[in-house]
């Protein structure tokens, strides 16, 4: 294994520890505080405890009481929010991109407070209302084609279309093309996990390419037993397809990285899924990150720069997704 994906996994289970010790009142010892561990690791930084607690005041002081950033995407917005040179800049521009987002008549959703988290720091003030507007095209858009699909919250993946250089028309068919030739491949993870992985493809532009990298990829993890063809995995499948790493390596990687987090405390009872997203997570941003410092072509740059935002952004919904089958099944348990 890498030392860089090393260096990074040990950084994580670290973090992790921090998080447990520090928030634990926030829910640090479960899923948020893993999250808010591995967006630290991706940045190569211990969790500064007092900052994100700052952080944390900051949404509690700005936020009426029921609002949805004190939800489940509190540890991970402050986390990101502690991280930034002028957190109460970047979380007023997230609150007023939330704003444009509603207005927008995107349903209040967790997902939604990290759609505005996204708006507010790949863009500038004056274009929220443009990005908002446009994401709620490429929302309807989907919507249309798939309904059934589409019900479920899928605001984060617009606003990263929105963000995109993407047309709308343009990248609501490539998406239901791609959506088209992988569901009978995929259908077992889900149609709505599908629709995910399209949308990672179709963003990551590379999508005929990466598609018979991923089938490819795909046949090779599953002859070592490694299963990212499932519903919560599969749109990381997508990620790992789109950077240029041979499959000897990856598969590699992840079995070291897998051997790796079993043998941490906090990580031993886990699922092997959720093991599997944390490690390709790490080997993932290590690689994207590898392939923009060789890169001297500036739109190839720019498409692995475009990567990474992806794969922090999809690691972030899709953990947030797991938590929120968590706390529903949690509610049913005690109903």
């Amino acid at each position: 294994m890498k030392q860089s994906i090393t260096d990074r996994l040990v950084l994580f289970s670290e973090n992790s520890q921090i998080a447990r010790s520090a928030f634990r009142w926030a829910g640090g010892g479960g899923q948020t505080g893993r999250l808010m561990a591995l967006i630290y690791a991706l940045e190569d930084r211990s969790i500064d405890a007092e900052a994100v607690k700052e952080s944390c005041q900051l949404i509690r002081s700005n936020t009426k009481l029921f609002s949805k950033f004190r939800g489940i995407t509190s540890l991970a917005i402050s986390a990101k929010l502690s991280l930034d040179s002028d957190p109460k800049h970047l979380f007023a521009n997230t609150l007023l991109a939330h704003d444009r987002l509603r207005k927008a008549k995107f349903s209040n959703s967790d997902q939604l407070t990290i759609a505005a988290f996204l708006i507010a720091t790949d863009t500038e003030r004056h274009n929220f209302k443009k990005i908002a507007d446009r994401a709620k095209t490429f929302h309807d858009g989907m919507k249309g084609r798939w309904w059934f699909l589409t019900g479920q919250d899928d605001s984060i993946f617009s606003v990263m279309l929105a963000l995109s250089d993407i047309t709308p028309p343009v990248g609501i068919e490539r998406v239901e093309q791609l959506y088209q030739q992988l569901k009978p491949e995929f259908k077992r993870a889900g149609s709505s996990t599908v629709q995910a992985l399209s949308q990672v493809l179709a963003l990551g532009g590379k999508s005929d390419e990466a598609l018979g990298c991923l089938l490819n990829l795909n046949k090779a993890l599953r002859q070592q037993r490694i299963r990212l063809d499932k519903e919560y995995t599969l749109p990381v499948l997508g990620i790992l397809s789109l950077l240029s790493v041979g499959e000897t390596a990856l598969i590699d990687d992840i079995l070291a990285a897998q051997d790796y987090l079993k043998t941490q405390k906090g990580f031993r009872a886990l699922s092997g899924q959720e093991r599997l997203l944390f490690s390709t997570a790490i080997i993932s941003s290590v690689y994207a990150e590898e392939c923009l410092q060789k890169e001297d072509d500036a739109v190839l740059a720019s498409a692995t720069s475009s990567t990474i935002n992806i794969i922090i952004a999809q690691q972030i919904a899709v953990m947030m997704a797991i938590m929120a089958a968590s706390a529903a099944g949690a509610a049913a348990a005690s109903a």
